[in-house]
């Protein structure tokens, strides 16, 4: 059924609003999906503190030229939906994990990052740096290293027989 003016506008300004309150937004295509998967797939990014808004491309496009990001608006292939929330990564993070999950239904098509527009490479990117917790361990792990080895050295010196 085709929308009325009003409602074209109401989705532009509901767009425009989570564009305005997101840090990352995330160009997703989601030809084939069924509706059950798609169902999960909102259910678990929900959980994640992202949302999920499915709008025409042509209202989409739209609300985009009304934001003034940098550079130029990757190609929106397919039946698009936009992922987007206030975490950096976790957007890009969410997707890719059902991208790789629904193989050909669901694929990244590009996004915004820090008012930047990127393409799918640049977001795919995004979208494997670890969560922040990881990340902590990999850096005590870095700054023990060292300290393990010299306790081990110690410890071998202090295993040496006396002359």
């Amino acid at each position: 059924m085709a929308r009325t003016k009003v409602q074209k506008k109401e989705i532009i300004e509901k767009l425009e609003k989570l564009m305005g309150d997101a840090k990352t937004l995330v160009f997703v295509n989601i030809h084939g999906l069924k509706v059950g998967d798609a169902t999960i797939m909102r259910r678990e990014l929900t959980k994640n503190g992202v949302g999920f808004f499915v709008a025409k491309k042509t209202l989409t496009e739209r609300a985009l030229e009304s934001k003034k990001y940098e550079g130029m608006i990757p190609a929106l292939v397919g039946e698009i939906g936009l992922a987007y929330g206030t975490d950096l990564v976790a957007p890009a993070r969410g997707v890719y994990e059902f991208q790789k999950k629904f193989k050909d239904q669901v694929t990244i098509v590009g996004g915004v990052f820090e008012s930047k527009y990127m393409v799918k490479d640049e977001m795919v990117a995004i979208a494997s740096i670890p969560p922040l917790p990881t990340l902590h361990g990999m850096f005590l792990n870095v700054i023990n290293s060292p300290i393990q080895g010299f306790v081990m050295a110690l410890d071998q010196i202090s295993k040496k027989p006396q002359a």
